[in-house]
């Protein structure tokens, strides 16, 4: 398995775990809004990687005057090298949404970004933190049975058996917690909305590539978000925001949305949403680690236990070798 991809993925993992300590900085502002001005500055971001991108990969034309006999004892390579060069620039162009697209789309956005932050705050009124960090250290296993499925392959039993091995180190890292009826149902829908974001983005990885499918997912974001603070914070929220506000939501923005979205996507279309599941447990090992570098207090023998567990657990499901050509998810829609 090419490491390259795996790297991209954990880093993904590493900026959203080493998010949560930002995110407390923003308990008291008005959370769609900063959300809102999150993802269109994340938006921004990534149009502008695409259109640098693509006019980057493209070399310029050769001088015809430099002889006709270095030209063709360059001819193959030079044909090769910006063949390479244009498919790079093609993998950076945006595509307008067609048809059922809209719909995994607005899936993607509605359940992995927006319904889960309202499932966030919501269940955090019922749960404690570790009840809802659980839930989500959950998402490896569905992203085993789901992911191959999805992509027309069957689950493996290795990476299957290395969810499993993963969800339980990264619920020790978590540890536990207490919470009523209603926080287990937010915490269900936590679960749900984190698998979603990645089983429903999928199916758009073929046309779109990771940047599009970023793109499209951060600009409807911040018109859902925009539009939610518009109703439920007022026009004026945005004047409520401090300064620490803006710096915690412009780190979200560029760490934890647009250089983690595209790592995490890049990391599905290469390695498939099974194997790329597993690096979800990741980011609770990087909450950990995060927290006692700012001044936490070091973690206990069973959060080191935990962080082993995940380690092992990656190491079993991301070191198996493929049999046959099994098709990426990138190749399933031309």
């Amino acid at each position: 398995m090419t490491a390259l991809p795996v790297a991209f993925g954990a880093a993904g993992m590493v900026f959203v775990g080493g998010s949560v300590a930002v995110s407390g900085h923003l308990t008291d502002a008005p959370l769609l809004t900063v959300q809102a001005l999150r993802y269109a500055a994340a938006c921004l971001l990534l149009v502008a990687w695409a259109r640098w991108f693509a006019s980057a990969s493209v070399p310029p034309p050769r001088n015809p005057a430099r002889g006709a006999a270095l030209h063709r004892a360059r001819g193959a390579a030079l044909h090769r090298a910006r063949g390479a060069a244009l498919h790079r620039a093609r993998g950076a162009a945006l595509h307008r949404p067609r048809g059922t697209e809209w719909l995994w789309l607005l899936g993607v956005t509605g359940t992995g970004l927006l319904l889960f932050n309202v499932a966030l705050v919501r269940g955090a009124e019922h749960a404690e933190p570790a009840v809802l960090g659980v839930a989500v250290a959950c998402v490896p296993i569905l992203l085993a049975m789901g992911g191959p499925l999805l992509e027309g392959r069957k689950p493996a039993a290795r990476v299957l058996a290395a969810a499993a091995v993963v969800t339980a180190g990264a619920a020790l890292v978590q540890g536990l917690g207490r919470t009523d009826a209603t926080g287990l149902v937010w915490a269900f829908v936590t679960f749900a909305c984190e698998a979603a974001f990645t089983l429903l983005a999928v199916p758009l990885l073929g046309r779109h590539g990771p940047l599009g499918v970023s793109v499209h997912t951060t600009w409807l974001a911040a018109v859902l978000f925009g539009l939610a603070g518009l109703l439920l914070e007022g026009p004026a929220a945005a004047g409520r925001l401090r300064a620490d506000d803006l710096l915690a939501g412009a780190y979200l923005a560029v760490a934890v949305t647009a250089v983690a979205f595209l790592l995490w996507y890049t990391c599905v279309a290469r390695i498939g949403a099974g194997r790329a599941g597993l690096l979800t447990g990741v980011a609770p090992v990087s909450a950990a680690l995060v927290g006692m570098l700012l001044g936490g207090p070091p973690p206990q023998p069973l959060v080191w236990l935990g962080i082993a567990t995940v380690a092992a657990g990656l190491a079993l499901g991301l070191t198996e070798r493929r049999t046959g050509a099994a098709r990426s998810p990138a190749a399933m829609i031309g």
